[in-house]
């Protein structure tokens, strides 16, 4: 049976409920914030001036929070809201480009191995089994120290470098991109074998077999679509834990290093906490615990929406 909920329809019962539809607004909100750094981060960039965010003074470090400063500021003098607004660019661009490498592979090596089965899955089954045996926040962290610390194979460096460029970020956060969506397809390229192993002997997969089209096109046009709704509901949930994992990164200091992140503002907050000094932790553990809620909240009721088997 193909798959035909549109994405209206899905908004339309995502607004129904109140949790949902606060989840779906504040998230519109932390794209919409990440949208708006990332121009203006390209047009300080462009135009050779010092970003809003990275202005401050010594004689302004360590303000409370007041009209002027709604968060405080920094040991820099800086404003801290503003920083923790610009730091929803480095985890919005974290989770959506992680999240799309870990579910490309996932999807294609699920698929492949589930439709094909025989060699291709066995390949499948042992490459997904090597790296669920790999912990994957120590794997991530010693990537991210290979690069930021300039431990890279001189043409990989080159490499990331280049890639920085291409995305307008650092090193460190490229390694980020590419650590956590390395290791973070295992579970989805599981469900997704085994759906495609049931989807292989539906009688719509049979009929197309019938008609002599090409196995990819069968696993394009019928197998994928019909694993679409736990392709978005794994999507919701990666992205969650890649902006978890990078500020975890950030924190221990090998992770995003050039611009604002919630991990660097944490790990610099703590050393004044003793002082009384709390607002620089809160703001970026504030921002990034309501990015992380509507994620999961959105990602539970997208399984409630598009999973078959809890519709009644």
């Amino acid at each position: 049976m193909e798959n035909n909920i549109s994405i209206l329809n899905v908004v339309k019962r995502l607004m129904k409920d109140k949790f949902s539809a606060v989840a779906l607004v504040l998230l519109c909100l932390y794209f919409s914030f990440a949208f708006f750094s990332e121009m203006y981060a390209l047009y300080c960039s462009e135009m050779k001036i010092v970003p809003q965010y990275e202005k401050g003074s010594i004689e302004n470090a360590y303000l409370p929070p007041s009209g002027l400063h709604w968060l405080g500021t920094d040991y820099k003098g800086r404003d801290v809201f503003w920083r923790a607004m610009h730091a929803s660019r480095t985890a919005v661009k974290i989770g959506i480009f992680s999240s799309f490498i870990a579910v490309f592979i996932g999807v294609a090596l699920g698929a492949a191995g589930g439709y094909f089965g025989g060699w291709i899955d066995d390949v499948a089954v042992w490459v997904y089994s090597t790296f669920a045996s790999m912990p994957t926040l120590l794997f991530v962290l010693a990537f991210a120290l290979l690069v930021t610390k300039g431990f890279l194979y001189p043409p990989l460096a080159e490499m990331f470098n280049h890639a920085s460029a291409f995305f307008h970020a650092d090193p460190g956060m490229v390694a980020v991109y590419l650590g956590i969506g390395l290791t973070g397809w295992v579970s989805l390229c599981r469900v997704v074998r085994a759906e495609a192993m049931k989807l292989k002997n539906t009688a719509y997969v049979q009929a197309a077999k019938a008609l002599g089209f090409s196995p990819f096109k069968i696993v394009m046009r019928h197998v994928i679509p019909n694993l679409f709704h736990l392709i978005i509901i794994y999507f919701t949930i990666r992205f969650a834990y890649a902006v978890m994992t990078e500020v975890i990164v950030s924190y221990l200091g090998l992770g995003v290093q050039l611009e604002p992140s919630w991990g660097v503002m944490i790990a610099d907050g703590q050393q004044r906490l003793w002082q009384g000094v709390w607002w620089e932790v809160a703001g970026a553990t504030g921002f990034m615990f309501f990015l992380v809620l509507a994620l999961h909240t959105l990602g539970d009721s997208l399984r409630d929406i598009l999973d078959p088997r809890l519709k009644t």
